[in-house]
Parts: C-alpha cells; structure tokens; sequence
C-alpha cells in the first residue's frame, strides 16, 4: 500500500490535465461515486448514508493510490460501513445484488454460490481494510443540517414570490448532493459547504439577498463568520468542474 501525500487529499476534482480536461482520477472517483449514490438509492439509503459513503470512498482514496485496489469494490464496502456507522444496517447481499444489476441491467441475482460468497467476503475484508487505513475515523460531520437551517433563515428573508417562483432549495439541496462526487467534502468545512451551495443556487436564478440593516455584512458571512469569498469562488469551481465532467462521462 501506497500513501497519498494529505496534501492532495480531496482535491482531485480540482486537478486538470491535459488540455485543461479533468485528471484521470477525478473521472474515476466520478464514476466510482456516481455508483455509489445511484446503488445507495436502490438500496433505500437515506441522504446522510449516502454521504457517508461517499466520503469514506474519498478519504480513503486520500490515503491509498488509486491503482491499489479496485474502487468499485472500495465503494461497496463504503456503503456497507456507512450504513453501520449511519445505522441504517444493509445486508451485504442487497448491496451484492444492487451492485450486479447496475453493472449487468438485464442480470438476474447471483445465485448463492462460490462467486457470491467470494465476493462477500471480498467486502467484508475490504471494510476491515478501510477501518484500519482510516483509523476508524469513519464519523463526519455533514452540511445537511446547516443547509436545513440556513434554508429557513434564508426563507424569512425573501419575500415571499421570490421565495415561490424559484426553486432555490431544490436547487441547493441537488448541488450539496453532486458535491460529493468530488473530494469538497474533506477540503472544505460543512458550514462552507453549505452556504456555497445556497450561493450558487441564488446566483442561478439572479436572486439576491436583502441586506439585515445595521450590519455591513454580506449574508453568507451572517450564516459563518469565517466564510470569506474566496472560499465561496474554490467551492463553486469544484462544483463548476464536476458538471463539466458529468457531460463528458457517459
């Protein structure tokens, strides 16, 4: 096993190559996690799971070349350890099951035979793998729940037909979802995130927000002290750079 320098931990969406495409890599982890969240669904796991398993696939990778291990089987062990530490416990042969119809659509379910057990095992083994490497530091701390509440806040500000004709929160809510395809979730706080995110969305739709009287702030920094523009303009890169490569991946 390899270990990635922490520098470069996360930043993969961010790294160009050639030509100003998007690194190799950072295809990979698109893919990888495309799968992830399209299995996580499937599977009845709920936003904060998926994120978990998303993240857990990122770090990892933080720590481990890419070309160490096979990432999808990386990403079904990272959806069965999110649904432990989530507690929304899946059954290593639902995630089996899931796994081989997205890979093979026409497919029936694998029969209960030495391949299946292989690969249970594979993945059972892989978890085992993953909890060491990242020192069963598998708990994070997401942007879902600032999102909620910066949503409401955000709502009492506007009126109410700016509010209604636009789907800022739907739009915020799917961006914060795409954010994990890429590795902003470890370069980035949660608060951050999600007020960028809301920034994003407002600036989609031309929506701007009144300023709170007798503050000089703008109102993202209401929602962070610590939040600075900059910080926003990285963020929504990262984010501009993983639809780019959302059109290019079939």
């Amino acid at each position: 096993m390899e270990a990635v320098h922490p520098d470069t931990c996360g930043e993969e969406a961010a790294v160009l190559g050639a030509e100003g495409r998007p690194a190799p890599e950072a295809r990979v982890h698109f893919r990888v996690t495309r799968f992830i969240m399209e299995a996580g669904v499937k599977l009845g796991m709920r936003s904060i799971p998926i994120a978990t398993a998303c993240t857990i696939y990122h770090k990892f990778f933080c720590e481990i070349n890419l070309d160490a291990y096979d990432p999808y089987l990386v990403a079904m062990s990272s959806i069965y350890l999110a649904g432990k530490v989530e507690e929304q416990h899946l059954r290593t042969r639902d995630i089996i099951n899931v796994s081989n119809r997205y890979f093979n659509p026409s497919s029936e379910p694998l029969e209960l035979d030495s391949r299946f057990w292989e690969l249970r095992d594979s993945i059972v083994q892989c978890e085992l793998l993953m909890l060491r490497v990242l020192r069963f530091q598998v708990s994070f701390q997401h942007p879902h729940k600032y999102l909620l509440h910066y949503l409401i806040a955000l709502k009492n500000w506007l009126n109410r037909y700016s509010w209604q004709r636009t789907p800022i929160s739907v739009t915020a809510w799917a961006l914060l979802r795409d954010s994990y395809h890429g590795g902003l979730c470890l370069r980035f706080r949660a608060q951050h995130l999600a007020v960028a995110v809301l920034y994003l969305a407002l600036q989609v739709y031309g929506v701007e927000v009144p300023a709170e009287a007798g503050t000089q702030k703008p109102w993202w920094q209401v929602f962070s002290d610590d939040l600075t523009k900059p910080i926003i303009d990285n963020i929504v890169s990262d984010l501009i750079q993983i639809y780019t490569m959302d059109t290019e991946i079939p």
